[in-house]
């Protein structure tokens, strides 16, 4: 999360300061996101992380983010599809996804994962890159395909 590339398309600049970055994922009020990183199996080191937030009574949002070096090998698909599973088992109606226009790899595992493009939002964000468009995924629970045991990389 130090990576200028791999902190692209986030709302905020890539991380400087390790115990900032820690207090950011053990926040003391757990009320609103929550986070869980992404590891190899047998490893301990994340790769990436993926997070939730309840926007409002059976709806969240979610995001995620996985280690340049280690994107493309299904692992993003495998946490997204996880929490994805969770959200819904925690009786969620719908997750939306919020992503910058210029985000292809974002934006095809969203699609892949059965998401629709809802809406765009322009001018919405002022990031690090500038004032940033968004486009606003949605995906309800009769539409999930939640993933088989081929698609898992465990």
């Amino acid at each position: 999360m130090s990576h200028l590339e791999s902190m692209r398309f986030s709302s905020r600049a890539p991380w400087t300061d390790i115990k900032e970055l820690r207090r950011y994922f053990a926040p003391e009020d757990t009320s609103g996101w929550k986070c869980w990183a992404i590891v190899k199996a047998g490893e301990d080191e994340a790769i990436g992380f993926v997070a939730a937030c309840e926007k409002r009574k059976g709806v969240s949002e979610i995001g995620y983010l996985v280690a340049r070096e280690a994107q493309g090998h299904g692992y993003g698909r495998e946490a997204v599809g996880i929490l994805i599973d969770r959200c819904f088992a925690a009786g969620q109606r719908r997750i939306v996804a919020d992503v910058d226009p210029d985000n292809k790899p974002s934006i095809a595992l969203l699609t892949a994962l059965g998401f629709k493009l809802e809406g765009h939002l322009r001018a919405e964000w002022e990031t690090h890159i500038g004032i940033r468009d968004s486009l606003i995924y949605g995906l309800l629970t009769g539409e999930w395909q939640p993933l088989t045991a081929k698609q898992r990389t465990y």
